[in-house]
Protein backbone atom coordinates (compact mmCIF):
# COMPACT_ATOMS: atom_id res chain seq x y z
CA UNK A 1 0.00 0.00 0.00
CA UNK A 2 1.57 3.40 -1.25
CA UNK A 3 1.27 5.42 1.59
CA UNK A 4 1.79 8.93 -0.37
CA UNK A 5 -1.21 7.81 -2.99
CA UNK A 6 -3.71 6.80 0.15
CA UNK A 7 -3.08 10.29 1.67
CA UNK A 8 -3.61 12.18 -1.86
CA UNK A 9 -6.57 9.66 -2.30
CA UNK A 10 -8.58 10.84 0.95
CA UNK A 11 -7.64 14.33 0.27
CA UNK A 12 -9.30 14.22 -2.76
CA UNK A 13 -12.08 12.58 -1.95
CA UNK A 14 -15.39 13.73 -3.30
CA UNK A 15 -16.69 12.84 0.70
CA UNK A 16 -13.58 15.47 2.08
CA UNK A 17 -13.87 18.53 -0.64
CA UNK A 18 -17.65 19.00 -0.52
CA UNK A 19 -17.25 19.98 2.92
CA UNK A 20 -14.82 22.84 1.84
CA UNK A 21 -17.42 24.91 0.78
CA UNK A 22 -19.07 25.08 4.56
CA UNK A 23 -16.15 27.88 5.87
CA UNK A 24 -17.48 30.25 3.08
CA UNK A 25 -21.35 29.53 4.42
CA UNK A 26 -20.62 29.66 7.42
CA UNK A 27 -18.31 33.03 7.74
CA UNK A 28 -22.12 34.55 6.18
CA UNK A 29 -23.39 34.24 9.48
CA UNK A 30 -20.59 35.40 11.45
CA UNK A 31 -22.36 38.90 11.88
CA UNK A 32 -25.39 37.40 13.72
CA UNK A 33 -24.05 35.26 15.61
CA UNK A 34 -24.85 37.19 19.25
CA UNK A 35 -28.40 36.37 18.53
CA UNK A 36 -27.55 33.00 18.79
CA UNK A 37 -27.60 33.38 23.09
CA UNK A 38 -29.04 29.79 23.85
CA UNK A 39 -26.89 27.89 21.36
CA UNK A 40 -23.73 26.42 23.37
CA UNK A 41 -22.54 24.84 20.55
CA UNK A 42 -23.30 26.03 16.68
CA UNK A 43 -21.65 25.57 13.25
CA UNK A 44 -18.73 22.49 13.37
CA UNK A 45 -20.63 19.49 15.01
CA UNK A 46 -22.87 16.99 14.42
CA UNK A 47 -25.79 19.05 16.10
CA UNK A 48 -26.20 21.98 17.94
CA UNK A 49 -26.76 22.47 21.42
CA UNK A 50 -29.65 24.79 22.35
CA UNK A 51 -29.42 25.73 26.13
CA UNK A 52 -33.38 25.21 27.50
CA UNK A 53 -32.63 26.86 30.43
CA UNK A 54 -32.45 22.90 32.71
CA UNK A 55 -30.23 20.15 33.21
CA UNK A 56 -31.67 18.58 30.05
CA UNK A 57 -30.37 20.33 26.21
CA UNK A 58 -31.84 20.29 22.92
CA UNK A 59 -29.61 18.69 20.30
CA UNK A 60 -31.03 19.88 16.53
CA UNK A 61 -29.83 18.43 13.77
CA UNK A 62 -30.22 18.43 9.83
CA UNK A 63 -29.07 16.45 6.94
CA UNK A 64 -29.92 16.86 3.12
CA UNK A 65 -29.39 13.66 0.76
CA UNK A 66 -26.65 14.19 -1.89
CA UNK A 67 -28.76 13.89 -4.97
CA UNK A 68 -26.96 11.32 -7.15
CA UNK A 69 -27.87 8.77 -4.46
CA UNK A 70 -31.80 9.86 -4.06
CA UNK A 71 -32.00 9.85 -7.97
CA UNK A 72 -30.21 6.41 -7.91
CA UNK A 73 -33.33 5.46 -5.15
CA UNK A 74 -35.71 7.58 -3.52
CA UNK A 75 -36.71 4.73 -1.00
CA UNK A 76 -33.19 4.58 0.13
CA UNK A 77 -32.60 7.68 0.26
CA UNK A 78 -35.75 8.19 2.34
CA UNK A 79 -34.49 5.12 4.76
CA UNK A 80 -30.56 7.23 4.52
CA UNK A 81 -32.19 10.15 5.56
CA UNK A 82 -33.25 8.71 8.99
CA UNK A 83 -30.24 6.97 9.68
CA UNK A 84 -27.72 9.66 8.97
CA UNK A 85 -29.84 12.14 11.43
CA UNK A 86 -30.04 9.48 14.17
CA UNK A 87 -26.50 8.94 13.77
CA UNK A 88 -25.73 12.78 14.41
CA UNK A 89 -27.74 12.83 17.75
CA UNK A 90 -26.45 9.76 19.02
CA UNK A 91 -22.82 11.00 18.19
CA UNK A 92 -23.55 13.56 20.70
CA UNK A 93 -24.85 11.15 23.65
CA UNK A 94 -28.32 12.30 23.29
CA UNK A 95 -31.65 10.57 22.39
CA UNK A 96 -33.46 11.35 19.56
CA UNK A 97 -36.63 12.37 20.19
CA UNK A 98 -38.62 13.53 16.51
CA UNK A 99 -37.97 13.98 12.96
CA UNK A 100 -39.43 16.66 10.32
CA UNK A 101 -38.68 16.29 6.18
CA UNK A 102 -38.51 18.78 3.18
CA UNK A 103 -39.45 16.37 -0.11
CA UNK A 104 -39.90 17.50 -3.50
CA UNK A 105 -40.33 14.65 -6.02
CA UNK A 106 -41.21 14.87 -9.84
CA UNK A 107 -43.61 11.76 -9.93
CA UNK A 108 -46.20 10.61 -7.68
CA UNK A 109 -43.92 6.97 -7.67
CA UNK A 110 -41.00 9.03 -6.29
CA UNK A 111 -42.43 11.13 -3.61
CA UNK A 112 -44.05 7.74 -2.60
CA UNK A 113 -40.59 6.20 -2.52
CA UNK A 114 -39.29 8.85 -0.75
CA UNK A 115 -42.34 8.41 2.18
CA UNK A 116 -42.20 4.43 2.62
CA UNK A 117 -38.21 4.75 3.19
CA UNK A 118 -38.78 7.68 5.64
CA UNK A 119 -41.37 5.52 7.15
CA UNK A 120 -39.33 1.99 7.27
CA UNK A 121 -36.68 4.57 9.04
CA UNK A 122 -39.31 5.34 11.86
CA UNK A 123 -40.14 1.57 12.40
CA UNK A 124 -36.42 0.51 12.50
CA UNK A 125 -35.27 3.25 14.91
CA UNK A 126 -38.81 4.50 16.83
CA UNK A 127 -37.86 7.91 16.01
CA UNK A 128 -41.73 9.27 14.71
CA UNK A 129 -41.64 11.94 11.60
CA UNK A 130 -43.94 14.22 13.09
CA UNK A 131 -44.46 16.78 10.43
CA UNK A 132 -43.36 18.62 7.14
CA UNK A 133 -43.08 20.00 3.59
CA UNK A 134 -44.11 18.27 0.44
CA UNK A 135 -42.78 20.33 -2.89
CA UNK A 136 -45.37 17.28 -5.09
CA UNK A 137 -44.70 19.35 -8.72
CA UNK A 138 -40.82 19.91 -9.25
CA UNK A 139 -38.42 18.74 -12.04
CA UNK A 140 -37.03 17.06 -9.73
CA UNK A 141 -36.37 15.20 -6.19
CA UNK A 142 -34.90 16.14 -3.41
CA UNK A 143 -35.09 15.39 0.46
CA UNK A 144 -34.15 17.21 3.67
CA UNK A 145 -34.50 15.99 7.36
CA UNK A 146 -34.19 18.46 10.66
CA UNK A 147 -33.85 16.09 13.62
CA UNK A 148 -34.25 16.67 17.62
CA UNK A 149 -32.73 15.20 20.19
CA UNK A 150 -32.14 15.63 24.18
CA UNK A 151 -29.23 15.06 26.37
CA UNK A 152 -28.24 16.19 30.16
CA UNK A 153 -25.76 19.27 29.74
CA UNK A 154 -23.22 17.69 31.34
CA UNK A 155 -23.18 14.76 29.06
CA UNK A 156 -23.03 16.37 25.60
CA UNK A 157 -20.31 14.36 23.52
CA UNK A 158 -19.02 17.32 21.39
CA UNK A 159 -15.98 17.19 19.04
CA UNK A 160 -14.08 20.39 19.47
CA UNK A 161 -13.10 18.83 22.81
CA UNK A 162 -10.25 16.42 21.83
CA UNK A 163 -7.11 17.14 24.35
CA UNK A 164 -3.64 16.46 23.27
CA UNK A 165 -2.54 13.07 24.52
CA UNK A 166 -6.27 11.78 23.83
CA UNK A 167 -6.38 8.29 22.31
CA UNK A 168 -8.39 7.46 19.03
CA UNK A 169 -10.92 5.11 19.21
CA UNK A 170 -12.71 3.81 15.83
CA UNK A 171 -16.00 1.55 16.62
CA UNK A 172 -18.01 -0.11 13.80
CA UNK A 173 -20.44 -2.41 13.25
CA UNK A 174 -18.64 -4.75 10.86
CA UNK A 175 -21.98 -6.55 10.25
CA UNK A 176 -22.58 -5.30 6.72
CA UNK A 177 -22.36 -4.86 3.41
CA UNK A 178 -21.03 -2.07 0.73
CA UNK A 179 -24.46 -0.19 0.22
CA UNK A 180 -26.53 -0.60 -2.97
CA UNK A 181 -26.10 2.73 -4.48
CA UNK A 182 -22.78 3.48 -3.92
CA UNK A 183 -19.34 1.73 -3.52
CA UNK A 184 -18.68 3.82 -0.19
CA UNK A 185 -21.31 3.00 1.49
CA UNK A 186 -21.68 0.59 4.58
CA UNK A 187 -25.14 -1.14 4.95
CA UNK A 188 -25.00 -2.69 8.42
CA UNK A 189 -29.35 -1.38 9.57
CA UNK A 190 -31.91 -2.63 6.98
CA UNK A 191 -31.77 -5.93 7.43
CA UNK A 192 -31.54 -6.05 10.91
CA UNK A 193 -34.45 -5.88 13.51
CA UNK A 194 -35.83 -3.08 15.57
CA UNK A 195 -34.63 -3.91 18.79
CA UNK A 196 -30.91 -4.93 17.45
CA UNK A 197 -30.62 -1.32 15.93
CA UNK A 198 -32.26 0.75 18.70
CA UNK A 199 -29.39 -1.40 21.13
CA UNK A 200 -26.58 -0.62 18.90
CA UNK A 201 -27.23 3.34 18.69
CA UNK A 202 -28.19 3.58 22.52
CA UNK A 203 -24.53 2.48 23.07
CA UNK A 204 -23.22 6.34 23.08
CA UNK A 205 -25.64 7.56 25.68
CA UNK A 206 -23.89 5.11 28.09
CA UNK A 207 -20.74 6.59 27.21
CA UNK A 208 -21.89 9.86 27.07
CA UNK A 209 -23.47 9.44 30.90
CA UNK A 210 -20.20 7.69 32.47
CA UNK A 211 -17.99 10.41 30.70
CA UNK A 212 -15.66 7.81 29.19
CA UNK A 213 -15.33 10.04 25.99
CA UNK A 214 -13.72 13.23 25.22
CA UNK A 215 -14.86 13.93 21.91
CA UNK A 216 -16.50 12.06 19.20
CA UNK A 217 -18.15 12.14 15.78
CA UNK A 218 -20.39 9.67 13.57
CA UNK A 219 -18.24 8.74 10.87
CA UNK A 220 -20.00 10.20 7.43
CA UNK A 221 -18.95 10.70 3.75
CA UNK A 222 -15.27 12.35 4.05
CA UNK A 223 -14.94 8.40 5.70
CA UNK A 224 -12.75 7.52 8.92
CA UNK A 225 -9.43 9.98 8.45
CA UNK A 226 -11.53 12.43 6.69
CA UNK A 227 -14.02 12.31 9.90
CA UNK A 228 -11.20 12.38 12.46
CA UNK A 229 -9.97 15.57 10.19
CA UNK A 230 -12.61 17.60 11.34
CA UNK A 231 -13.02 16.91 14.85
CA UNK A 232 -8.97 17.93 14.78
CA UNK A 233 -9.83 20.53 12.61
CA UNK A 234 -12.72 22.01 15.23
CA UNK A 235 -10.86 21.23 18.44
CA UNK A 236 -7.53 22.70 16.62
CA UNK A 237 -5.12 19.64 17.08
CA UNK A 238 -3.53 17.02 15.32
CA UNK A 239 -3.98 13.49 15.55
CA UNK A 240 -1.66 10.56 14.39
CA UNK A 241 -3.40 7.18 13.34
CA UNK A 242 -1.28 3.39 13.14
CA UNK A 243 -3.78 1.99 10.04
CA UNK A 244 -2.69 -1.46 11.07
CA UNK A 245 -4.89 -1.00 13.87
CA UNK A 246 -7.88 0.12 12.22
CA UNK A 247 -11.17 -2.33 12.20
CA UNK A 248 -11.73 -3.61 8.58
CA UNK A 249 -13.84 -6.30 6.79
CA UNK A 250 -12.93 -8.74 4.62
CA UNK A 251 -13.24 -8.78 1.07
CA UNK A 252 -13.29 -4.82 0.75
CA UNK A 253 -10.22 -2.96 -0.39
CA UNK A 254 -8.33 -0.93 2.82
CA UNK A 255 -8.43 2.66 0.51
CA UNK A 256 -12.21 2.12 0.32
CA UNK A 257 -13.10 1.17 3.61
CA UNK A 258 -11.27 4.37 4.70
CA UNK A 259 -14.11 6.59 3.05
CA UNK A 260 -16.75 4.06 3.87
CA UNK A 261 -20.12 6.06 5.35
CA UNK A 262 -21.25 3.30 7.45
CA UNK A 263 -24.62 2.71 8.63
CA UNK A 264 -23.20 2.80 12.56
CA UNK A 265 -19.94 3.82 13.04
CA UNK A 266 -18.07 6.71 15.01
CA UNK A 267 -14.39 7.99 15.88
CA UNK A 268 -14.02 9.14 19.69
CA UNK A 269 -11.32 10.32 21.68
CA UNK A 270 -10.85 9.35 25.31
CA UNK A 271 -8.52 9.99 28.18
CA UNK A 272 -5.81 7.36 28.29
CA UNK A 273 -6.99 6.48 31.41
CA UNK A 274 -10.57 5.76 29.93
CA UNK A 275 -10.00 4.77 26.90
CA UNK A 276 -10.49 0.96 27.87
CA UNK A 277 -13.57 1.28 29.16
CA UNK A 278 -14.53 3.23 26.36
CA UNK A 279 -14.04 0.60 23.91
CA UNK A 280 -15.49 -2.13 25.84
CA UNK A 281 -18.82 -0.44 25.91
CA UNK A 282 -18.76 -0.82 22.55
CA UNK A 283 -17.86 -4.22 21.88
CA UNK A 284 -20.33 -5.45 24.91
CA UNK A 285 -22.98 -3.30 22.17
CA UNK A 286 -22.09 -5.57 19.12
CA UNK A 287 -19.49 -2.80 18.03
CA UNK A 288 -15.85 -3.49 16.82
CA UNK A 289 -13.87 -1.12 18.38
CA UNK A 290 -10.27 -0.49 18.39
CA UNK A 291 -7.47 2.16 19.78
CA UNK A 292 -5.95 3.33 16.84
CA UNK A 293 -4.03 6.30 17.37
CA UNK A 294 -3.47 9.67 19.03
CA UNK A 295 -4.31 13.34 19.62
CA UNK A 296 -0.89 15.79 18.91
CA UNK A 297 -0.11 19.15 19.52
CA UNK A 298 0.08 20.88 16.58
CA UNK A 299 -2.14 21.06 13.24
CA UNK A 300 -1.20 17.85 11.32
CA UNK A 301 -3.16 14.62 10.83
CA UNK A 302 -0.76 11.82 9.92
CA UNK A 303 -1.36 8.30 9.33
CA UNK A 304 1.64 5.06 9.48
CA UNK A 305 2.02 1.65 8.95
CA UNK A 306 4.80 -0.67 9.07
CA UNK A 307 6.34 1.15 5.94
CA UNK A 308 5.93 4.68 6.55
CA UNK A 309 4.63 7.80 7.76
CA UNK A 310 2.44 10.60 6.01
CA UNK A 311 0.97 13.55 6.61
CA UNK A 312 -3.16 13.44 5.46
CA UNK A 313 -4.31 16.61 6.02
CA UNK A 314 -1.97 19.98 7.57
CA UNK A 315 -4.53 22.38 8.55
CA UNK A 316 -2.31 25.49 8.64
CA UNK A 317 -2.51 25.39 5.09
CA UNK A 318 -5.42 24.01 4.13
CA UNK A 319 -8.78 23.31 6.14
CA UNK A 320 -11.85 20.42 5.24
CA UNK A 321 -14.76 22.57 6.68
CA UNK A 322 -12.36 25.84 7.70
CA UNK A 323 -14.25 25.47 11.35
CA UNK A 324 -11.71 25.72 13.90
CA UNK A 325 -9.11 26.48 11.31
CA UNK A 326 -5.72 29.08 12.16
Amino acid sequence: MNLEKLAESIRNFEGVTRKRQIEDIVSIFEAVRPEYGNAIVDFGDDAAVIDIGGDDVILFAADGIWGRLLDASPWWAGYGAVVVNINDIAAMGGKPLAMVDIASANSPKACRELMEGLAEGVRKFGVPVVGGHVHPDTQYNSLSVAIIGIVKKDCVIRSDTANPGDLVIAAYDMDGKIGPNSPYSWDTTSFKEPPVLRESYLVTQEIAQKKLATAGKDISNPGLIGTLGMLCETSRVGATVDLDKVPRPEGVDFGQWLKVHPGTGYVFTADPEKAEECVSVFEKAGLTARIIGKIEEGQKLDMYDKTGRVTVFDFSKEGITGIGSE
